[in-house]
């Protein structure tokens, strides 16, 4: 055990943190198939146990009152739910549509209607931009231009 990784900015018990990355079953989780979302990228929930994994890893376990599921996750992807977070739509793997045709100086590259998938979420401002492949290519797109692929089994993400 490396008894330095329980100084490195612990969450104590009942504190409010949000999850940076989004979390998936990887196998540990009974009954749902592995690699199926467990908890949303931006999540808020609360720390309810502090453990070792390994010997070398700080775990938490936190509790997502909104979804009512508890996930181990490790310090890195974890901040306080107080620190400034800027939320995005849609994550690594999304399958959205454009709005609108998209192009370069004048030529259309993709139409309206045609779906992509999100490879990279920017999130250097509060306007959130996408690297989406559609197809052959891939482009960089500002989030108000694009929809989710299917809508029906969408989950919009909490703020």
């Amino acid at each position: 055990m490396k008894p330095d990784r329980f100084d490195e900015g612990r969450f104590d018990y009942g504190e409010a943190v949000r999850v940076t990355r989004n979390v998936r079953n990887d196998g540990t989780y009974p009954g749902i198939d592995t690699g199926v979302l467990l908890v949303r990228r931006g999540s808020v929930g609360h720390v309810i146990n502090v453990g070792t994994f390994l010997q070398d890893q700080v775990i938490f376990t936190v509790h997502f009152l909104t979804q009512d599921i508890m996930v181990g996750c490790r310090l890195e992807e974890l901040i306080s739910a107080d620190d400034p977070w800027n939320p995005s739509r849609f994550e690594f793997r999304d399958k959205v549509v454009c709005t609108m045709d998209l192009g370069v100086q004048g030529n259309v590259l993709v139409s309206k209607g045609t779906e992509g998938e999100v490879y990279k979420v920017i999130r250097e401002d509060e306007n959130i931009k996408y690297h989406v492949a559609f197809y052959d290519r891939t482009l960089l797109v500002p989030e108000t231009v694009l929809a989710p692929a299917h809508p029906e089994s969408f989950n919009e993400p909490e703020l």
